[in-house]
C-alpha cells in the first residue's frame, strides 16, 4: 500500500485503509463490518431505529469475530427520545468506541457520548452544519455530497463541499457521496479529506444485509439513472431528501405520498413495511421489493457485479494507489523502495556476524516498536482532536504525524526482512487513553516515547544494514526532540495555571 495512503485518521479509528463503511440502516450489518474490518477499513454498525437486543447481538457478533475496532450508527432525529436513550445507553454499556451520527445536530447526545469517551463522528451536509457539528463535540465529520444514496442531508456537491468543509473544520473530514473507486479516492484526499466513507459500493457486496433484488437493481442501474425524491418519508423527518433508483413509487403510480391511505407492502417478522417508508429491502423481509425505496449513489452505473466486500475494498486501493505512482501499480505488500546496503544483510547475512541481531531479531523488534508506534499514532491523534489550546494542537498533531511515519517506516523494513507486520496496537493506547486529565496523558505518553528511545538506543548497535540504522538513529533522535517539546508544554501550562490562580512567578 502507499504510504500516502495511510493518513492520521486511520490512527484516530484504528484501521489500516482510509476507506469507512456507512453505517447503512438495515443494511449495514455484522457481516459486513467483520468483512470490511478485516480488509483493513473501519465500518459503522448501521443501528437506526433498533433494539437494544439487536445492537447487543450485533456488536457481540463483532467482537467474537474480529479484535478490530468498529462503531455504531445512530439517527436521533428519527428515533423516538425512550429508544434513543436505551440505545445510548446499550451502546455505552458495551464500551462501544465510535459512534457516528447524522440528521439533526443535537449537542446533548455529543456531549452523553463524549462524557463516556466515545469517539463521535457526524455525517454533515454543509458548512454550517460541519461548524455546529464540531462546535457541540464532534471529532470526526463526514461532508455528505449531494451524490449520496439514501438520505441526503444537503445539496452541495460532493468535492466542492468537501474544500469547504476541510477548510472551516479543525477537525478530520472524510468524504461521502457517489465514491465507487480509488481515482475518487486520491481525488477526495488532493481536497483535504481523510479518507472515503461507502455507501452503494458496499451494498452491492456478497455481506451486505440488503435483499438481492436491491444489489441487482444496482448492478442494472444505467449512468444518471438515481433521482432524488421525498416521496420515501415514513418515519423519517419532513422534508428529507433520499437519492434512489425509479420504480413505481418515484413515477407516481401508487399515489400521493403524503395523502393516499395507509398501505401494507411487505414484512420484517411481525413488522409492517408501509408503502413509502424509508425501509429499503433487506434479506429478512417478505413482500414487494420493487415498491420500495431502493437506496442508490449516484455511482451506481460504474457497479458491475456483486463481489465480497473486501475484494471492492482492494480493487478501490489498487486503482489509488497506481493513481498515485503515475499508472505504476505497487506491487503487492510493497510500501516503499528500500535503499538495500552494499551486502544486503535482511536477504542473504542473516546474523553472519558475531554481536549483530539475527534477521528475526529484527523481525521481532520492528513488530514491537510498531506496536508501541501504531499506540502513539492513535492516542495522538486522539489527543489533538480533543485538544483546546492551539499550541498544544500543533504540538500533538506533528508528534502524531511522527508516530504514523515511522509506522510506515517499520512496516518498510519488516517487509523488506520477509517478515509479516503486526496488527496489534500496543497496550499503551488503552493505559494512556484510561488517564483523563490532559497533562497527565501527555506525561504519560512522553514516559512511552522515553521506552521507544531506549530500545532504539540497545538496538543500534546490532544493526548492520547502514540503512536501516540510518532510518531508526533518525526516528530516535526525532523521538528525542518530540519528548523535549511535549515537557516544555506541560511546564507552560503548569506555569499558566500557577498565574492564573494567583500564584507568583
Amino acid at each position: 500500500m502507499n504510504p500516502k495512503l495511510h493518513t492520521p485518521v486511520c490512527d484516530l479509528l484504528g484501521c489500516k485503509l482510509p476507506i469507512v463503511l456507512a453505517g447503512m440502516g438495515g443494511v449495514a450489518r455484522s457481516d459486513l463490518v467483520i468483512a470490511v474490518t478485516r480488509a483493513g477499513g473501519f465500518g459503522f454498525l448501521g443501528m437506526v431505529r433498533e433494539s437494544p437486543t439487536l445492537i447487543k447481538s450485533e456488536v457481540e457478533r463483532n467482537r467474537a469475530a474480529t479484535s478490530c475496532d468498529f462503531g455504531v450508527n445512530l439517527v436521533p432525529a428519527a428515533t423516538k427520545p425512550d429508544l434513543l436513550n436505551a440505545e445510548i445507553a446499550t451502546i455505552l454499556e458495551l464500551r462501544v468506541p465510535v459512534v457516528a451520527l447524522f440528521w439533526d445536530i443535537i449537542p446533548e447526545v455529543v456531549q452523553r457520548l463524549r462524557a463516556a469517551g466515545v469517539l463521535v463522528v457526524y455525517q454533515v451536509g454543509s458548512v454550517d452544519e460541519a461548524k455546529a457539528a464540531e462546535a457541540a463535540g464532534a471529532q470526526i465529520l463526514i461532508a455528505q455530497g449531494v451524490e449520496a444514496g439514501g438520505h441526503v442531508r444537503g445539496l452541495t456537491p460532493r468535492n466542492e463541499l468537501v474544500r469547504e468543509v476541510v477548510q472551516n473544520a479543525a477537525v478530520p473530514v472524510l468524504a461521502a457521496g457517489g465514491i465507487v473507486s480509488g481515482n475518487q479516492l486520491v481525488e477526495t484526499l488532493s481536497l483535504g479529506a481523510q479518507g472515503i466513507v461507502l455507501g452503494t459500493a458496499m451494498l452491492a457486496t456478497t455481506e451486505s444485509f440488503a435483499h438481492d433484488f436491491h444489489k441487482q437493481r444496482i448492478v442494472a442501474a444505467r449512468a444518471g439513472e438515481t433521482i432524488l425524491t421525498q416521496a420515501f418519508h415514513v418515519n423519517w423527518p419532513h422534508g428529507a431528501n433520499v437519492r434512489v433508483l425509479p420504480n413505481a413509487v418515484t413515477r407516481g403510480e401508487m399515489g400521493d405520498p403524503f395523502t393516499a391511505a395507509k398501505q401494507v407492502i411487505g414484512k420484517e417478522g411481525d413488522r409492517n413495511i408501509w408503502l413509502f417508508s424509508t425501509d429499503s429491502p433487506q434479506k429478512n423481509m417478505t413482500g414487494e421489493y420493487e415498491l420500495m425505496a431502493l437506496y442508490a449513489g449516484a455511482g451506481s452505473g460504474v457497479i458491475g457485479d456483486i463481489v465480497p466486500a473486501g475484494e471492492r475494498m482492494a480493487a478501490i486501493m489498487a486503482e489509488a494507489g497506481a493513481a498515485l505512482d503515475g499508472g505504476i501499480a505497487a506491487a503487492p505488500g510493497d510500501e516503499t523502495q528500500v535503499s538495500a546496503s552494499p551486502v544486503c544483510y535482511a536477504r542473504e547475512a542473516d546474523d553472519a556476524y558475531a554481536g549483530f541481531a539475527s534477521r528475526e531479531d529484527l523481525i521481532g523488534f520492528c513488530n514491537l516498536l510498531l506496536e508501541a508506534e501504531r499506540a502513539g499514532a492513535r492516542i495522538t491523534a486522539r489527543m489533538w482532536v480533543d485538544a483546546s489550546d492551539t499550541v498544544r494542537r500543533d504540538l500533538l498533531r506533528s508528534i502524531q504525524h511522527d508516530e504514523s511515519s515511522y509506522c510506515a517506516m517499520l512496516r518498510k523494513w519488516i517487509s523488506h526482512l520477509g517478515g509479516e507486520a503486526s496488527d496489534r496496537t500496543g497496550d499503551f493506547y488503552g493505559k494512556c487513553l484510561a488517564i483523563a486529565d490532559p497533562d497527565e496523558r501527555l506525561a504519560f505518553l512522553n514516559r512511552g516515547q522515553g521506552w521507544v528511545v531506549r530500545k532504539i538506543h540497545e538496538m543500534l548497535p546490532k544493526i548492520r544494514d547502514d540503512a536501516m540504522h540510518a532510518d531508526l538513529k533518525a526516528m530516535l533522535q526525532v523521538h528525542e526532540a518530540n519528548i523535549g517539546a511535549a515537557e516544555l508544554a506541560v511546564k507552560r501550562d503548569a506555569k499558566n495555571n500557577f498565574t492564573r490562580s494567583g500564584g507568583e512567578t
